[in-house]
């Protein structure tokens, strides 16, 4: 028993002694750093006090930003990120060479009454925008931008002056035929045809061209009778001055019978020189133009006032166009017209309106315009359709810029003054008549400015406009011009 507790004894002994020998070694290898401790810890507030927190970014350096200390999902604390280092949205060494200073606050990408001191996304996952150092408002009327990011933005401007606007009326019609350019085909004695020359619809054809050839008892008879007078006048070469005046009018008479029967002048002198009577009288075209119905047929017995033909001039059409009850003070005749037809994209025909009728349809509300244009190829087919836009004057001329220099919040309207160096001032205007792409400004601008009339909207992304425009929305600002 005595043996035991002496070796127990020496056991402890031993492993306290080993104890205490690993204690003293670990305090005289920290003892170095423990000296280097103050030094270190005297270095922090200087550091701190040149360099001061801006915010805190995620460990892993995703876009993930915090104001104050933070840790993430994984317990890790958020990195502290000073206002001399380099950020994701800190401006870089070419930026900065550009003028664009130092960066003031994020706003919202939307434009939203929202800003940030550090960089942070939307509900949407979008950016906020840095708002540097000199693009903040000059004054409380003027916005700039850097004239580099003016120039990535694609501004143009134009130079506000007088302008004659034109307000485009647009109506629907469709071809029609000149009613003035069409004839009937028809003779003024009954008779029979034996022979046709023109036999087919759509068929063309000239002025006293012969279309048939008509065998007419009425005037065969007709011309029996010129030839018996004219004989009868021959004979009386002795006779007294009564009996051959007598004699001359009957002659006279029978030619001016086969005149009111349209028998042509050709076969009349034939008459006269042959002095035989013809069976056939030929019916000839009394107009150049297309054979658009034809009713006639040989061997048919035709009647006196029967029509033939129908003959039609389409070297010039009518579009009959339907315009709107309130356009109809815009149109007057001859007002051109530009008319786009279905069958032929991209090729406009021109026109001028002819004649507007008295009358409005009751159930569309809209009223015919005669337009009247010329179809030398014969292009244009009746009933065809058309789309008709009239140019229409709107007063006299006025300053106007185009639409796309209006920015319309819906109560009010503003355009955008170019000031030079990036410098841009929004000024209400009050406006007036459309026409053309430009729109009529009555009120708060002048002649010779220049107006942006691209890339506004995003002018106003880029810049704090609606800072700008307190001024007129303050209690002491004048009101809007009306």
């Amino acid at each position: 028993m005595t043996r035991m507790m002496t070796g127990l004894t020496v056991c402890v002994a031993v492993v306290g002694a080993l104890a205490a020998g690993y204690w003293l070694g670990q305090q005289r290898a920290a003892a170095p750093m423990m000296a280097a401790a103050p030094a270190a810890t005297a270095m922090v507030p200087a550091v701190a006090a040149e360099r001061r927190i801006a915010f805190y970014q995620h460990a892993d350096g995703k876009p993930e930003y915090s104001p104050t200390p933070k840790q993430d999902e994984q317990g890790r604390a958020f990195v502290p990120v000073y206002e001399e280092a380099e950020t994701p949205a800190a401006p870089t060494t070419e930026t900065a060479s550009r003028g664009q200073g130092r960066i003031l606050y994020y706003r919202h990408p939307m434009g939203l009454p929202d800003t940030s001191s550090t960089p942070k996304k939307d509900s949407m996952g979008m950016d906020y925008i840095a708002v540097y150092e000199n693009e903040q408002a000059d004054d409380g009327n003027t916005v700039t931008v850097s004239v580099d990011r003016v120039q990535r933005l694609g501004v143009r401007t134009e130079t506000v002056m007088r302008r004659n606007l034109m307000q485009a009326v647009r109506a629907v019609g469709t071809v029609q035929i000149d009613e003035r350019r069409q004839v009937i085909v028809t003779t003024k004695f009954d008779g029979f045809i034996e022979r046709l020359h023109v036999n087919t619809t759509g068929q063309p054809v000239r002025r006293g061209q012969v279309l048939m050839e008509i065998y007419s008892p009425e005037l065969v008879q007709a011309q029996q009778e010129y030839l018996v007078a004219a004989d009868a006048l021959r004979d009386l070469g002795g006779a007294g001055d009564d009996t051959r005046l007598l004699a001359q009018r009957l002659v006279d008479g029978a030619i001016q019978r086969l005149h009111n029967w349209d028998m042509p002048e050709d076969d009349i002198s034939r008459l006269r020189r042959e002095r035989a009577a013809s069976r056939r009288i030929g019916v000839r075209a009394p107009a150049s133009g297309v054979i658009v119905d034809k009713k006639a047929v040989e061997g048919m017995r035709i009647m006196a006032g029967e029509p033939l033909y129908r003959i039609v001039d389409l070297s010039q059409m009518w579009v009959l166009a339907d315009v709107f009850e309130q356009d109809l003070a815009l149109v007057a005749p001859g007002q051109a017209a530009q008319i786009e037809i279905k069958a032929y994209p991209g090729r406009p025909f021109a026109g001028k309106v002819a004649f507007i009728y008295p009358h409005i349809e009751r159930e569309t509300r809209t009223a015919k315009v005669r337009i009247e244009l010329a179809n030398p190829d014969l292009a244009l087919k009746a009933d065809m359709y058309a789309s008709v836009e009239l140019a229409a004057p709107v007063g006299a001329a006025a300053l106007a810029v185009p639409e796309s220099a209006v920015l319309d919040s819906g109560t009010r309207q503003i355009v955008l003054i170019e000031r030079g160096a990036g410098r841009f001032e929004p000024r209400l205007v009050r406006l007036g008549a459309k026409g053309g792409g430009y729109i009529e400004v009555l009120d708060g601008i002048a002649a010779d400015e220049r107006v942006v009339v691209s890339a506004n909207f995003l002018i106003d992304a880029e810049s704090n406009l609606r800072a700008a425009l307190r001024a007129f929305t303050a209690p002491d600002s004048q009101e809007a011009p009306k």
